[in-house]
């Protein structure tokens, strides 16, 4: 299996924050070949948090999306460090300066990318997350070049309950005294404490901690967990970077864009790729409810929950094989329908 890490920049890239960056970047890496009339490719943005190498474990013959048939793109979504971020680009900005990213900026990158690769139709926008709130953004914003959607534990909008989430996750990290009201002039430590455990008590559903699952990874107390589960990943993260990604996170809206103006209902109608959308069974931010009042709305949805205790890590699920096989058949026979 092939596999290629590449860097695309683009001249005076214009955000809809209205911000203009002279060099914006992609870093994208591709597995598998393209084919002759190159309509074998898969599009995997990324999800918060994470770079290509955190969700590659799913490419392979074996898991979700097989190389040997496909030729795959994971493309790095801004501000998570490796693509244009504010750990790499001093250009780019937080809220607090009247900058972020939004899908539309990916979206729109992602594009430009595609075409300079002479990709003129995907086979699929697969992702979970973030990764998936960016595919509803591709299926509404270029509804002709994606023949298929599978949406993994997202919404096409942030509802205002998931904003709280993101609040809360978003002010404790800020309420270090690192922060200086701008930028972290330190580690936040406590900011990193705080910010961890609020995550973890979302990702993961009530019956999760009282069955105990973590212990299973070798975690001797549900203290130990949060510390080398939670909190190291997040450190290993430019806080400012965290940050970024929540302002893209809390600034989703499939329909905030010259396209739709504000229509949520005609961005989702608009959608005309088959779309497999699977949340979580109970995911505690992108509920079943919400994403099944969305499949509702997309002519060609079909609405298929992830029957799992692992909350919103169910539609990642590295370390659950049972979940992988779940979302493996489905995503293969999604494929393979005419």
């Amino acid at each position: 299996m092939n596999q290629n890490t590449n860097y695309f920049a683009i001249a005076d890239f214009s955000l809809q924050c209205e911000k203009v960056l002279s060099e914006a970047t992609i870093v994208y890496k591709t597995y598998g070949e393209l084919n002759s009339d190159r309509t074998n490719v898969i599009l995997y943005p990324t999800s918060y948090g994470a770079n290509h190498k955190d969700i590659e474990w799913l490419i392979s013959s074996d898991s979700i999306l097989d190389p040997s048939q496909y030729f795959i793109i994971i493309a790095n979504m801004f501000g998570n460090g490796l693509s244009s971020s504010p750990s790499n680009d001093q250009a780019c900005g937080l809220a607090e300066l009247g900058f972020w990213f939004t899908h539309l900026d990916n979206v729109r990158a992602q594009k430009q990318l595609l075409d300079s690769l002479g990709i003129e139709k995907l086979a699929l926008v697969y992702g979970w997350s973030m990764g998936a709130q960016q595919a509803y953004h591709w299926g509404a914003l270029y509804p002709e070049y994606v023949e298929r959607i599978a949406a993994l534990c997202a919404t096409a909008r942030t509802t205002d309950h998931n904003k709280i989430f993101l609040q809360s996750l978003r002010t404790a990290l800020t309420a270090d005294p690192a922060w200086n009201g701008t930028l972290f002039e330190d580690i936040p430590d406590r900011g990193f404490k705080a910010f961890s455990r609020i995550y973890a008590s979302w990702a993961a559903s009530q019956a999760y901690y009282r069955q105990g699952l973590y212990y299973q990874f070798g975690y001797e107390s549900l203290e130990d967990y949060l510390v080398r589960g939670w909190e190291a990943n997040y450190r290993q993260r430019d806080p400012h970077d965290l940050l970024a990604m929540i302002d893209t996170w809390l600034h989703c809206d499939v329909s905030n864009n010259p396209t739709y103006q504000g229509d949520y209902q005609q961005a989702l109608k608009a959608i005309t790729a088959k779309t497999l959308v699977m949340p979580g069974a109970t995911d505690l931010y992108f509920t079943p409810e919400d994403c099944k009042a969305e499949a509702d709305l997309i002519p060609n949805a079909k609405y298929l929950p992830i029957p799992s205790i692992w909350g919103h890590r169910a539609g990642n699920p590295y370390q659950n094989p049972e979940d992988e096989m779940f979302i493996k058949k489905a995503v293969r026979e999604f494929l393979l329908e005419k």
